[in-house]
């Protein structure tokens, strides 16, 4: 049943127990409560803490030459909810979680948030199953063989435009919904970005955060080109 999922994952777990927990989403555990299943949170609480340390191990070592700050910003980039998600995408991971009727009927196997938890879950239930050396080459395969250049995945867009327009004084920025679309489970939102009253963006995202920040970055697209 799990095979594939371990081909992907490059380790072969001796208790499939471990893994079976790693990948039960609460919702799941409430709904066959006579089965005595625990959900993954506790997994995760620990694989959030095996992965920090295994990123910034790297690093530390990678890059020498970069300062704590830099540093900084590139683990929160490589363990960010987006880039777990790519990664736990890579080897279908949402295929495998067993989740409840109401949250796998609303898209669930591909929320990141779901997703990225369930990585950092499987993350630590191999390291119960196989010790560190097995979350290490899980999380070196994964997550360690894409690191970001240039720009991160998960760069504040909203932040730098407020940053730009603050150059000049009395600069006024305001976001607005325009439009709103879809399915609960499939939304789509609209976001128009206003400098001083004056339409100079819009965006759409799967939720209004993302939208905001779509429209912030078009809009220093098209005032700040060069700050790109």
């Amino acid at each position: 049943m799990y095979r594939s999922l371990e081909e992907g994952l490059g380790y072969i777990f001796e208790n499939r127990k471990l893994l079976e927990n790693a990948l039960t989403h609460s919702s799941y555990a409430n709904e066959n409560r006579e089965r005595g299943l625990p959900d993954n949170e506790r997994l995760e609480f620990l694989g959030d803490s095996i992965l920090g340390f295994v990123v910034a191990d790297y690093l530390y070592r990678r890059f020498p030459e970069k300062p704590e700050g830099e540093l900084t910003r590139i683990r929160a980039d490589l363990v960010c909810e987006t880039n777990l998600a790519k990664a736990a995408g890579t080897i279908h991971l949402g295929d495998f979680l067993l989740l409840g009727h109401g949250e796998d009927h609303g898209g669930g196997r591909k929320r990141d948030s779901i997703v990225s938890d369930a990585m950092e879950s499987v993350i630590a239930a191999s390291y119960m199953d196989g010790g560190f050396e097995a979350a290490k080459g899980i999380i070196d395969r994964l997550i360690l063989s894409d690191i970001p250049v240039g720009r991160p995945r998960n760069y504040d867009y909203k932040t730098a435009l407020q940053e730009l327009v603050q150059r000049k004084k009395d600069q006024s920025l305001h976001y607005a919904l325009i439009a709103e679309s879809g399915p609960d489970h499939d939304k789509h939102f609209t976001v128009e970005v206003l400098l001083n009253g004056s339409s100079v963006g819009q965006g759409t995202g799967s939720s209004k955060k993302r939208a905001e920040q779509a429209a912030a970055e078009a809009a220093i697209e098209k005032l700040f080109p060069n700050e790109l």
